[in-house]
């Protein structure tokens, strides 16, 4: 099924994974789908690898399980940057193959030393994603790309996306709920109408943090700082209020009409679950 009718009907919540890599092999990826599925996600995404290289068969072999062996929608992401479209075609054979409808274009890190052939953008890669049949979905930024310091340009970028077929934005992970309400009204502003996912991802540690806030440029209100400076020597406390800080983000977001939810779930169950039970309990999923 294609992702983009699940948002026809209500406001659905969506989990991230990412592919196997160290000790967390297939088999653990199984696991944690088969842990995921009881909290009735509307679908899944499955990152590609960091670091410009990426390693779709990885993305699909996992896309793939949580399609055909878990029965719930997957969305395999997809870089473009550092790939010709023999590559990006061949990517795409793969995911067709086996069965997976929906795709999250996204331009990709840029390798040192390798330069940009067929694509430069992630707009450049739905067009193909479109022509071979699949749902196309992009990525947005409610505080901006870091590469990107125009807010409005920003957004002007997203609607090039949209224009060129994306049918479902996924959001950058963000603390400041308030930042993804002026980011939705200059998306009217500038005539997006497709519906976007707001990204969120439970505090764990401090480190975890800082590290996205200079990877992502997310910005942190002083709630989160003093639950940070609070905590910070109680790990097992830091993170239960991490994980309640980002349930009163979406059930505040839900009550304010958030088109999605989709919760970075760092590859851990505990954190999704904890999110899913306190949306539930607020009787807003």
């Amino acid at each position: 099924m294609f992702v983009s009718e699940k948002y026809k009907s209500k406001c659905p919540v969506s989990f991230e994974i990412f592919p196997p890599k160290g000790d967390f092999d297939i088999d653990s990826a199984r696991k944690l789908v088969s842990e995921l599925k009881v909290l009735n996600p509307d679908y899944i995404s499955v990152t590609y690898s960091a670091g410009g290289g990426g390693n779709s068969q990885k993305t699909v072999d996992i896309a793939s399980i949580i399609k055909n062996e878990f029965g719930i929608d997957a969305v395999c992401h997809m870089t473009c940057i550092n790939s010709d479209k023999n590559e990006v075609e061949n990517v795409i054979s793969t995911i067709k193959s086996n069965g997976i409808e929906n795709v999250l274009a996204l331009r990709g890190d840029i390798v040192e030393g390798k330069e940009p052939t067929d694509f430069k953008f992630a707009k450049d890669l739905i067009p193909m994603l479109k022509s071979a049949g699949l749902c196309a979905g992009a990525a947005c930024y409610p505080e901006g790309h870091v590469d990107c310091f125009d807010p409005d340009l920003d957004v002007e970028y997203m609607k090039e996306k949209e224009d060129a077929g994306a049918e479902f934005f996924l959001s950058q992970l963000f603390f400041d709920t308030d930042s993804y309400y002026d980011f939705m009204e200059r998306c009217a502003k500038h005539g997006i109408t497709k519906p976007v996912s707001a990204g969120i991802m439970p505090v764990r540690t401090k480190d975890q943090i800082l590290r996205f806030i200079f990877m992502c440029g997310a910005s942190l209100p002083r709630k989160l700082i003093n639950i940070l400076n609070k905590y910070e020597s109680s790990p097992d406390d830091l993170k239960k209020a991490g994980m309640e800080y980002a349930s009163c983000q979406i059930t505040d977001l839900i009550k304010n009409g958030a088109q999605g939810i989709h919760i970075y779930t760092m590859n851990r169950p505990e954190i999704a679950a904890y999110n899913i039970h306190s949306i539930k309990n607020a009787k807003l999923y």
